[in-house]
């Protein structure tokens, strides 16, 4: 259990690396997906979005 914590926050972290490119193809504005200003910077947690692409990364991965 403590893998798949570890493989989720590993996911945030590069998706949200990844988001203003990701946002181009609808990616990051799912509901579920957390966008809040602090201090004059938007943060982005992109847990919907992270779940998504998991069960589409997963299901490629089953069916090769």
């Amino acid at each position: 259990m403590i893998r798949w914590v570890l493989v989720i926050f590993l996911a945030i972290i590069v998706f949200s690396s990844l988001l203003p490119w990701l946002e181009k193809l609808g990616i990051g504005r799912l509901p579920g997906d957390l966008r809040f200003k602090l201090f004059g910077r938007i943060f982005s947690l992109p847990f919907a979005s992270t779940i998504l692409i998991s069960a589409v990364i997963f299901l490629l991965a089953r069916f090769l």
